[in-house]
């Protein structure tokens, strides 16, 4: 792989971490504890929201996250030669 395609390889990995994190962030953080009290008016399950996020919400999204992430990779490599197939 040329310096110029490895170069555009790891810019595109790396925006895709930045903004895969930063959706664990809003999640994690954001809806668990900044906007817990606007959330917990609303109900899933019986729970408030809010409480809701900060327990099981937060886990969900990450293994969610987990799996797009090995999918973005896979279609990333396929597209710069790199795959393992």
């Amino acid at each position: 792989m040329s310096d110029k395609n490895l170069q555009e390889y790891w810019q595109r990995n790396l925006r895709l971490l930045a903004v895969l994190l930063a959706v664990w962030f809003i999640v994690s953080y954001g809806c668990g504890i900044i906007f817990a009290d606007y959330l917990n008016q609303f109900r899933l399950g019986g729970y408030k929201l809010g409480f809701w996020f900060a327990q099981q919400g937060a886990i969900y999204v990450f293994i969610i996250i987990i799996f797009v992430y090995v999918n973005r990779m896979n279609k990333l490599d396929k597209e710069f030669g790199v795959d393992e197939e």
